[in-house]
Parts: structure tokens; sequence; C-alpha cells
């Protein structure tokens, strides 16, 4: 009697979404469209929200809140029970998704719906909100034909990637959900309709995670200025290949792009400047220039790094990835809560694509994440768009460069120059803009490319423009190494030694760094007769050589 009551129930709903129209179609990503959700029991999750509402100008009836656990791990009851359901609930009751909700509950405890649609630009979870869920073999069963592979027999996963199929909400929980919108730049409506895509306002700190909305807002401003960094990690045929076509892409859209293809990831002593894009793989915690004491991600930075478990835990500066990339200031980023395997991460060319295409973030985002119901997680503002029309335009008028970072986009509108075969007026351009204001990475950039057609003294006039920095930012280490090592290639060996006393002399330098930087130093000033100096360097090598593996 109680099955002949479901199935009546079941009937009436379907036979009442029949006479609707068609499914609702999902608004445009704009503030309007947007939803915020955050933990009522935990004041900074509330802060947090607020901050993002009033900075976007997000509706206040968009604002959602409940009490709800403050883990970052919850089992899937607590999940269902004080943040599925009652959210759902919430959705459905304030039309944001077109639902008729069921008497029955399935075997997780989630109420039925019969779904129409919904019309969520993105939905925001805000730190408080729990990450992660873990395997409840209790409500294992198998999902054939994925479940025939071992690593897909569990229902562990991401909470936001649960979140993405509230209007699709009869799913199985055990392995994994195709994603509708992979790959898929021109989804229709009823695509749209099957997911709500997500993202993040989470990271170790308060001020932070407030900082991933002002970042992305004052990039869209300024333009993303930097430089690109791809680490291939020779370690799979299949990412390494992401990881290259990523490289070429970042060249094409004329940003100046730095490939390590060296087994492990970059040392610290790489050069590493001003990293507004940075795409890598595979090392289990942060390690090499983002460990330098002071680092940060220019405003707006993109940064990826590959790894399985890398947003275990966002509230950590130091553990996994995705925590300590937004404790350094990055602007958008992913991660993973458990192992996804390599073909359920964000290939990362194909989250460059988008957001080259113009897509916001979390458009892009989903278009690169082949599954739902899994593990990834992304972290940032859904409406930072970091590409917008018009971004790549080479002829901007011309202006007094006046910080570091604008330098970066002088070196960028060259480049693009270079390919469009205005070899001369691309010069032309640094040269004047190094006049204006001298910056080392354009004076670099300029002495490479005089160097490279042997004209050595034009090289070093170009980096005597710009004068030794009395200090320097922790990206702008290997810089000056860089201006050393150049001097000494353009036949200025005493510049040369000026550059090297200047980086030697930062107190936050560290041992390993000096170590690594020493030889070279100490053979510059050999070459320019500084033999007093040399010895110098020489007898603080002998004091820094490692002892059982340690540099001293």
């Amino acid at each position: 009697m109680k099955a002949r009551r479901q199935i009546l129930l079941l009937a009436v709903a379907v036979l009442a979404l029949t006479a609707r129209s068609a499914p609702v179609q999902p608004v445009a990503l704009a503030p309007a469209g947007v939803l915020v959700l955050a933990n009522a029991a935990d004041p900074e999750s509330l802060a947090i929200a607020r901050h993002y509402a009033a900075v976007r100008g997000v509706p206040s009836a968009n604002f959602i809140s409940w009490p709800m656990p403050t883990t970052e791990t919850v089992n899937w009851r607590e999940f269902v029970d004080k943040v599925w359901n009652p959210l759902l609930a919430r959705l459905v009751a304030d039309r944001w998704i077109d639902a008729i909700p069921m008497a029955t509950f399935d075997a997780v405890g989630r109420r039925k719906h019969a779904v129409n649609g919904h019309r969520i630009g993105a939905l925001v979870t805000c730190r408080g909100v729990p990450l992660r869920i873990e395997h409840d073999p209790s409500l294992y069963a198998e999902v054939p034909p994925v479940t025939r592979r071992g690593e897909f027999r569990t229902n562990a996963g991401a909470v936001d990637a649960e979140l993405s199929l509230l209007a699709n909400p009869n799913y199985p929980i055990n392995a994994f959900v195709s994603n509708p919108l992979f790959q898929n730049a021109a989804p229709s409506y009823l695509e749209l309709a099957q997911v709500i895509r997500v993202s993040r306002l989470d990271g170790p700190s308060v001020a932070e995670i407030k900082g991933l909305v002002d970042r992305a807002v004052a990039a869209e401003g300024a333009g993303l200025r930097g430089r690109a960094y791809v680490d291939v990690a020779n370690r799979d045929p299949v990412g390494d290949a992401w990881f290259e076509a990523t490289a070429r892409q970042l060249a094409e859209l004329g940003f100046d792009t730095a490939v390590d293809r060296e087994p492990g990831t970059m040392p610290a002593h790489a050069r590493f400047d001003a990293p507004v894009l940075y795409f890598g793989w595979y090392s289990g915690a942060v390690d090499g220039p983002f460990t330098l004491p002071g680092f940060r991600f220019p405003p707006g930075a993109i940064a990826l790094h590959l790894h399985s478990f890398s947003a275990a835990t966002l509230r950590s500066a130091d553990s996994g990835w995705t925590g300590p990339l937004v404790a350094r200031g990055v602007t958008a980023t992913v991660g993973n809560v458990h192992e996804p395997y390599l073909q359920f991460t964000h290939p990362p060319h194909l989250l460059l694509r988008a957001l080259a295409r113009g897509a916001p973030w979390v458009e892009a985002v989903y278009f690169a994440l082949p599954a739902l119901s899994w593990q990834a997680v992304a972290i940032g503002d859904p409406l930072y768009r970091p590409f917008p029309p018009g971004w790549d335009s080479v002829d901007k008028a011309a202006k007094p460069e006046s910080s570091r970072l604008d330098a970066y986009e002088v070196i960028r509108r060259m480049r693009r120059m270079e390919a469009e075969g205005r070899e001369t007026e691309a010069m032309a351009t640094g040269l004047d803009a190094l006049r204006l204001a001298p910056t080392l990475a354009l004076g670099l950039a300029l002495a490479r490319r005089q160097l490279d057609r042997g004209d050595a003294a034009a090289a070093a006039d170009s980096l005597a423009v710009v004068k030794p920095p009395v200090s320097a930012a922790a990206d702008e280490w290997a810089l000056l190494r860089e201006a050393a090592l150049l001097l000494k290639s353009a036949g200025r060996p005493s510049s040369s030694v000026d550059w090297w006393k200047r980086l030697l002399s930062l107190p936050a330098l560290g041992a390993n760094l000096r170590f690594a930087w020493l030889p070279e130093a100490i053979q510059t000033a050999r070459s320019a007769g500084a033999s007093t100096q040399a010895e110098a360097w020489q007898t603080e090598l002998l004091r820094l050589t490692p002892v059982n593996g340690a540099v001293r």
C-alpha cells in the first residue's frame, strides 16, 4: 500500500512538471544571480559572506545562512541533515530551484524532488561551510560500470562537488557523475539546468579570504600584470602534455613564460618574479620559491598545483597546496579534497582556454572539470574575469609606468608586437618605457634581446639604467642574480660584482640560496680582478658547505 502511494505521488509530480513550461534557465553570471552560503554558527563565515556581498553588490535576499557543523570534514549523515536538506528546501521555497518536494527520502536521507531546472548563476560557499565528506561504508552501493574499478568504490567527496547537483538531487552518491559542462563552450539551457556552479571563499585566514575578492576586483581594473610559469614534472605523459599545452597557450597570449622541465618542482633559487599565472605539478606540499620569506603573488594571480590531496584542508598555510596558495595571496585556484585520479582533475590547459576566451572563473572551472560528486574544489570569486574583452590590445596609449608590475605589461605588449613581426617597434616601446620608469624586469628583457642580437654594449647600457636596489622582495632575488650574470656575459664583470654584492648583502636571503649562488659570484669576482672580494666569498662558501647533507 505504501509503495502504491509513493508511485501515485511521483506520477502526480511528473504530471505537474509536464504541464509547466520548459525547464527554468539559469540566470547570467552576475551579482543578482549569485547566492552566498555561510555558516551561522561561525562568525567568521558570516563576515566573509557579508564582505563578498558588499564588494560585488549581491542582493541581501541572496544571502543564506543557518547553523552547520564547524569542522572541515563531516560524515554523510551530518552533510545531508545539516547542509543538503536545509539548503535544498530553502532554494525550492525561494524558487531558485523549480521543484516539487516529495514525501519520500532516499537511502542517504535526502528528500526526493521532481525538478524542473534552476535560476542560479553561481553558489558561493564561505569558510565555515564544511569542506569534505568522509566515506561511509554503510552507504556504499555499486554504480556499474564505474565501480567495476576499485578506485571509484567510494562515496567520499567534496561538499561543493555534491552541491553542484542540487538541481539533480536524486543521483547516486557513490563514485562520480559526469559533468555535462565539461569542455562545453556553449551549453544548452537543458545542460545548464543540471548543474549549479559552486566556488568557495576559504583559506587559512579571514584576511586572505576577503583578499580573494578584493584582489579579483583590483585585477579586473588593472589587468593581469606579471610573468607566467609552467612546471612540467616529467611524471606522466598525459599530465605532462597538459602542461606543455598550457605553456604554448601562455606564450600565445603574450606572457613572458618560463617553463621548467627538470625533474621535481621548481627550486627555490629559480627565477620566479611576479608569478601572475602558475601551473605546475607534482609535490605533496608547497615548496620551492613559494617558501621564500615574504613571498606574495601579484593581484589577480591564478595558480594551480596538481596534486591528489592539495585541498585536504584549507585552514593551514603550509599543508598541501591550496591553502598555502591562498595564504600567499593567490586570487583563484583549484584543488582536491581526496584522491581524484589524474583524469578527474582540472586539466590546466582547459581551465586557461576558457579563461582566455573571457569566461568568468566559475564558468572556466566547470568547463575544465570532468566529474561532479567527486573531489574537486574551486577557490575564488566566481565572477572574477581575468581576461575581459579587449584585455590583449597591444596598441594601448603610452603612459609613464609607475610600478614594477606595470613593466610586465610593457613586456607583454612587446612580445605581441614581435609575434606580428614588429620587432623594431617593440624594442622602441620597451626603451621608451625604461626611460620613463626604470625597472629590473624590463631592463633585463631589453638587455637579453640586445645581447641575443650581439650588441653587448647596448645590453649593458640597458641594465645601467636600472640601479641595484637597496632592498628587494623575495620574488626579485633571482632577478638580481640574472642581472649579474647578464652583465658578466656582456663584458662588464665589475658591474656584475656590484649586483652580486647587493644580492648577497640581503639579510633575508638565507643559507641555502647563498650556497647556491656564491660559486657564480666568486667566479665573477675573479674575472673582474676583485680578488679580495672573491676570497671573502670563498671563505663564506666553505663555511656553508653541507655537513651530512645540510647547509650550515
